[in-house]
């Protein structure tokens, strides 16, 4: 049986009812305020906000406006810093860990004001989170990270031991699990749209299919060489977390990009989904090779994405594993072929927590780790608010050390080695 349906194309399930903006094909500015670098979500955050402030503002892309991960990742919103509150404590000290864990907060609060103020349609729904457990030991564990989180930063939670899991999945994956009622999921493209729609009323001006190919430092800013000419700029803000490349040496050695692949199934009768995620939810776990999934908004498709390979770009080779791993949480699911299949690249930071401020006077706000719907637009928005020169652009992440490591440049070239191994530990249950 062949996996791919008849209607197969290697794009994102959200290009399906969706496009990526289009702006008007203008000549650039001789001299800009504000240039950034990356139209995404923290881009056109901070497009707006600088925009408003009266600077003028352009917003560069190599690609289409919001083509990266912007528009290729999961849909899943949730509290989004990796490190736990502990983690941070011990390195950090209690007030920037306490200050971190509000601002990943805030986040969520602030992104679901807008969707709701601004009457964004963006297929917003509470569906709530199931993490499900991929042994005893980890659901033991996770329970116990539920029973036991950091006092005034707690996110409410519902055991569901393996005896009702059938009440949130069909899986025998698991051995029970952790339901987190507050996640959200979101129609990608369309909140990417929505953010690019504001910063463009405001005054911003965006241009795609124009890359920017060196930052030349100068008393004023910086000359920003472009595919199209030059522009110069007082500001430039990198935005371009996981598909930060050679323009900033200094940030690419900072930034992994790891890849992440996505499928979303053929059409299926609404039945089948019900009984297999009866609630809708968003489902991630506790294995170390990440998946995560859910529904599509109509609940006929499952949109199911994980990593499936380390460094691959085809994605028509990561098909077969993908559609593997997806039959191994869901066995009924072995004869539904494949729609649509995509990938895109996660900014990753050797600490797990995302980096914001300047760094020999090129601002950056990147480094999401796979939380980039929340952070990027409430960071986006922070760096915009202070490049403005505006209140509310503090945030607890400055100051803090962006590092890197020994031997990495490029690409991580140790991510298929780690992948192996992380797959050999779930594996076996370690």
């Amino acid at each position: 049986m062949s996996l791919l349906a008849d209607d197969f194309s290697e794009s994102a399930y959200w290009l399906m009812d969706a496009r990526c903006p289009e702006p008007p094909d203008s000549p650039l500015p001789a001299a800009v305020d504000v240039l950034v670098v990356g139209s995404g979500y923290t881009g056109s955050s901070a497009a707006y906000e600088t925009a408003r402030a009266g600077r003028t503002t352009l917003v560069l892309d190599a690609g289409p406006i919001g083509g990266g991960c912007s528009s290729r990742n999961g849909g899943h919103v949730s509290f989004s810093l990796k490190p736990s509150h502990d983690a941070l404590f011990a390195q950090h000290g209690k007030a920037v860990a306490d200050r971190l864990y509000a601002e990943g907060l805030e986040a969520m609060t602030s992104l679901t004001a807008y969707v709701k103020d601004e009457r964004v349609s963006c297929d917003w729904h509470a569906v709530g989170g199931f993490l499900g457990a991929h042994t005893p030991r980890h659901f033991d564990r996770l329970v116990r990270e539920a029973e036991n989180q950091a006092k005034g930063f707690e996110l409410p939670f519902k055991v569901i031991p393996k005896a009702r899991q059938s009440e949130e999945i069909d899986s025998p994956l698991y051995h029970g699990g952790v339901v987190y009622p507050d996640e959200m999921a979101v129609h990608p493209l369309k909140l990417m749209v929505s953010l690019y729609e504001r910063a463009v009323r405001v005054g911003a001006c965006f241009q795609s299919h124009c890359e920017v190919q060196l930052l030349k430092k100068t008393t004023e800013g910086f000359d920003v060489l472009t595919s199209r000419g030059v522009v110069r700029a007082r500001q430039v803000l990198l935005a371009t977390n996981g598909y930060t490349r050679q323009l900033s040496p200094w940030h690419q050695r900072r930034v992994m990009p790891i890849g992440s692949y996505i499928l979303a199934t053929e059409a299926m009768n609404p039945s089948v989904l019900a009984k297999l995620i009866p609630r809708g939810r968003n489902i991630g776990d506790t294995r170390r090779v990440v998946t995560y999934v859910r529904p599509s908004a109509d609940g006929r498709r499952l949109i199911f994405g994980g990593r499936a390979a380390a460094g691959e770009s085809d994605i028509i080779r990561c098909v077969p594993r993908l559609h593997s791993m997806m039959v191994e949480m869901f066995p009924t699911l072995r004869s539904v072929r494949v729609s649509r299949a995509w990938m895109g690249y996660v900014g990753f930071t050797f600490d797990k927590l995302p980096h914001f401020g300047q760094q020999e006077g090129l601002f950056y706000s990147m480094g999401y780790c796979g939380q980039g719907v929340t952070l990027a637009t409430y960071y986006g928005r922070k760096m915009g608010l202070r490049l403005a020169g505006q209140a509310g652009g503090d945030t607890a992440l400055e100051g803090l050390e962006f590092p890197s490591r020994p031997y990495y440049r490029r690409r991580p070239w140790f991510l298929p080695a780690a992948v192996a191994a992380y797959r050999i530990a779930d594996t076996l249950g370690i």
